[in-house]
């Protein structure tokens, strides 16, 4: 898939020439009140998402709930896209002109299940819970698309507006699956938030991502009646791991390597004839990525050779480094600082203050959550995500709102808890007003998207194609079940 100004771009931005002209502060209004106005819907669509917690692939209620409220606002939804039943793109198209994209996520974390308490409080009966924040990410960003729809129709503004619901960003991938689908092709920019625990707009750059499974097969026996007659996949799982834990001294800096045990037997007195360790590798360069997954595949080889089992390895995911965009990132700092901070309520700020003394030692202050942090770009973030592969192929730039308390790691019990409450939910509302005053300033002004093409191609090159880190296999619909089947 080759990617460069071209036609399509420059036909886009044809439509747009017309309408340039920054937003007048009567537009500006309109697009804030009607973010208000929608707010307690939005809050109520994302404490559903919230209570489903639906893990990769398996967000079904949520992606439904999710098209419903974009159908409704008149966007034309096509479900099921690049082999993903819960993956839609919605769109509004008033003529031609700039096509803008607002990414929505919806998928929770397995594990974290948490009620919406400032005490560590798991839910009887549940698994995943919101550990991330993608609940009120997908309800913010389909709140922005109806408020910019609105603005579009208003002042007949010509152009197209999209929502790319993605499910799995947790280790699945589902966008990448999207832009190998070329769904991106004739996107002019894309916009994208992050639940967190400050305001800020500044552009980072994650690190690129290789995950999957090492599956040993070995044979049952009893363990203590007759252990000679047995082969313990789970020794080849512990094997695998010692030889992993000893590589990390001789491996490039800055490379991350987490694994999990996913399953590893039953019952002690059975040697396990069948286990699953899950890895992540992570690094800056997509390459390094690759060459030491290659090494964890010698390690595994060399543990099933020592134990007497076999072992096989399904990549379950794989995301290339973010190219952060300053000229996409200024405008969606203008528009953060537009919107401002968040002002909490005496309840909030109770939860807040009980929810700080559970927290792990740091800096921040509660009163933080009413600033907007420096803008900077090019810093390194430390975690990864699958909106780094849109940001190959279109200008792409995100923002973070303080949607949990100060402080809080993500994929943690606390934001779980914060998620739940209306703290998140002004955290949405700040992002959703952020999205759609950014949108419309690119709307507005056509010129700044054609900088922020000509900053991308400078950057990955003007003869870039892109190829997808996880190669031509089909969506891991499954990959949330471990090698017993069991999610």
């Amino acid at each position: 898939m080759r990617h460069s100004l071209g036609i399509g771009l420059a036909l886009a931005l044809v439509g747009g020439l017309a309408q340039a002209a920054e937003l007048t502060a009567a537009e500006r209004q309109s697009i804030l009140g009607a973010v208000d106005k929608s707010a307690p819907r939005t809050a109520e669509v994302a404490r559903a998402i919230w209570g489903f917690a639906e893990v990769g692939y398996q967000e079904t209620k949520s992606s439904t709930l999710l098209q419903g409220e974009l159908k409704k606002s008149g966007f034309k939804v096509e479900a099921g896209v690049a082999g993903m039943p819960t993956a839609f793109v919605a769109s509004f198209k008033t003529g031609p002109g700039p096509v803008i994209a607002i990414l929505a996520e919806f998928d929770a974390l397995p594990g974290m299940a948490q009620t919406a308490d400032p005490a560590r409080s798991p839910i009887a009966g549940q698994e995943a819970g919101h550990a991330c924040g993608h609940h009120i990410f997908g309800a913010a960003s389909v709140a922005a698309a109806q408020a910019l729809k609105d603005w579009m129709v208003a002042n007949k503004i010509s152009g197209e507006i999209r929502v790319y619901g993605a499910p799995a960003e947790e280790g699945g991938s589902g966008k990448v699956y999207m832009v190998r689908a070329g769904l991106f092709k004739d996107v002019t920019a894309t916009l994208h938030w992050h639940p967190s625990s400050e305001n800020s707009a500044s552009q980072s750059v994650s690190l690129a991502n290789v995950s999957g499974k090492f599956r040993f097969t070995g044979a049952a026996a009893h363990a203590s009646a007759a252990p000679w007659r047995g082969r313990s996949a789970l020794d080849g799982v512990e094997v695998m791991n010692v030889a992993v834990n000893m590589m990390r001294e001789h491996i490039p800096d800055g490379t991350r390597i987490h694994y999990a045990i996913t399953e590893g037997g039953k019952a002690p007195n059975v040697v396990p004839d069948k286990a699953e360790v899950y890895y992540y590798v992570r690094h800056a360069d997509p390459q390094v990525v690759g060459d030491v997954v290659a090494r964890l595949k010698k390690a595994a080889d060399g543990a099933a050779l020592a134990t007497e089992t076999k072992v096989e390895f399904e990549q379950t995911g794989g995301v290339y480094n973010m190219l952060p965009n300053d000229t996409l990132g200024r405008v969606m700092d203008s528009a953060l600082r537009q919107v401002g901070g968040i002002t909490w309520d005496a309840k909030e700020q109770a939860f807040g203050e009980a929810m700080a003394k559970q927290l792990p030692p740091n800096k921040a202050t509660l009163a933080s959550v009413g600033t907007i942090q420096p803008y900077s770009v090019g810093g390194g973030a430390g975690g990864s995500t699958d909106v780094a592969d849109v940001s190959w192929v279109t200008p792409t730039a995100g923002l973070g709102t303080a949607t949990w308390v100060p402080g809080t790691p993500a994929h943690s019990w606390q934001a779980v808890a914060a998620g739940g409450t209306s703290i998140a939910a002004k955290g949405g509302v700040v992002a959703s007003k952020t999205l759609a005053l950014a949108a419309a300033a690119l709307f507005r002004e056509p010129e700044l998207l054609t900088k922020a093409q000509g900053e991308l191609e400078a950057k990955r090159g003007s003869d870039f194609v892109y190829k997808a880190m996880v190669g031509d296999r089909p969506p891991p619909l499954d990959y949330r079940r471990n090698a017993a089947g069991v999610e």
